[in-house]
């Protein structure tokens, strides 16, 4: 099965081992860029990069 594109907030919830809260947080406040996709929110494996990169 391949890696998703893209990632709803329950599953970057469970990638970065935190809540659903907290993802929403990071996001709000810009720490983690998101993308709206169908009135959904969701965060790119790109952008999940980005955010694993600058935490380096």
């Amino acid at each position: 099965m391949s890696t998703p594109r893209f990632y709803f907030i329950p599953e970057v919830a469970s990638e970065l081992r935190r809540s659903e809260a907290a993802v929403r947080w990071l996001i709000h406040t810009g720490a983690l860029s998101s993308t709206k996709l169908g009135g959904r929110r969701v965060v790119t494996a790109a952008q999940l990069d980005e955010f694993f990169a600058s935490a380096a």
